[in-house]
């Protein structure tokens, strides 16, 4: 029903230049390696529920983190999915970016531990994995703190994205990571290892991931903004009432991903997709001001993000807006 609904909506004769089917090809960077978080994207491209729409979305895996907001300032990408820190310090640093719908609706960072830690405040003294993220320092120092610790007493390693390898060697006590993804995968082989996840020790329930272009695209191509919400609103929906065909889609679309693998990732984020939300994708107002004073408290960024210039919530389908 929502894609009939979408798709009259984009064919009708309003004066909104924005309801118009776009007829466009549109490169979608991803924020990581496609995984279970994906899963929605490539059902929407499967069911050509994005060509139904008159747009063609092309995932493209960016090289690292950074990729992501060069291409998208640059026009080399029309939409990407940020990690909400990153959308953060791009903005600061002087890129005009507009997040426009939440692909999850909670923290997905965390601290991986040994099984020995049984709270965050056992990491005193402890060597610690970080990415070298600035967001990773704010994540350790969040959950070490919530948890009654002292963060200073903490030992941080620059690991780069090698957390699962890191505590499995023994390396470090902990490592940042996601828990959909690294947490997954760690207890995959050692279903002992511990999890702490940041919301749990203080962080507000922000959405960590972000659909997001930049403004001119909004003001310039709004019918593509559109369009291409609506078609992975309606993916991640499918992927919700079926997830069995969701894993399937997203295993066959990319070479050497391990089905088994997806489908305990897809268990463990699908509550996400919709947590304490309306619909999916709604980027809610209060949670985003909670998290806009939670990333200056901790350090992400040097002034709270303005959430009014950062997110731009009215193309997504569903849900209804404070």
């Amino acid at each position: 029903m929502l894609l009939l609904v979408a798709v009259a909506a984009l064919a009708g004769c309003g004066s909104d230049a924005s309801d118009a089917a776009p007829n466009a090809d549109a490169t979608l960077l991803l924020d990581f390696q496609p995984n279970a978080v994906h899963t929605g994207i490539y059902t929407a491209i499967e069911r050509g529920y994005d060509s139904a729409l008159g747009v063609n979305l092309r995932p493209r895996v960016p090289g690292n983190s950074t990729d992501a907001v060069k291409l998208l300032a640059s026009g080399r990408a029309e939409l990407a999915i940020l990690d909400i820190h990153d959308l953060a310090l791009a903005r600061e640093a002087g890129s005009d970016l507009v997040g426009v719908m939440a692909l999850v609706q909670t923290p997905l960072a965390a601290l991986l531990t040994q099984p020995r830690i049984r709270t965050p405040r056992d990491l005193e003294g402890e060597r610690v994995g970080v990415t070298g993220l600035p967001s990773d320092d704010a994540v350790l120092r969040s959950i070490v703190a919530g948890a009654g610790g002292d963060p200073a007493k903490v030992r941080p390693t620059t690991i780069g994205f090698t957390a699962v390898r890191s505590v499995l060697t023994g390396r470090v006590a902990a490592a940042t990571g996601f828990w959909n993804v690294e947490g997954a995968a760690l207890r995959a082989q050692r279903p002992k290892t511990r999890e702490f996840r940041v919301e749990q020790f203080g962080a507000p329930a922000y959405p960590e991931l972000v659909l997001t272009v930049t403004r001119q695209t909004l003001q310039d191509r709004a019918s593509l903004v559109r369009a291409s919400v609506a078609a992975l609103a309606r993916g991640y929906e499918e992927v919700l009432s079926d997830p069995e065909n969701g894993v399937s889609t997203l295993v066959e679309a990319v070479e050497g991903l391990d089905r088994d693998q997806i489908q305990r990732g897809l268990d463990a984020v699908s509550p996400s997709f919709t947590a304490g939300a309306r619909g999916f994708g709604e980027l809610n107002r209060r949670r985003l001001d909670a998290w806009a004073r939670w990333e200056k408290r901790f350090g992400i960024t040097k002034r709270e993000p303005q959430v009014g210039l950062a997110f731009d919530g009215r193309y997504v389908p569903n849900p209804g807006r404070d």
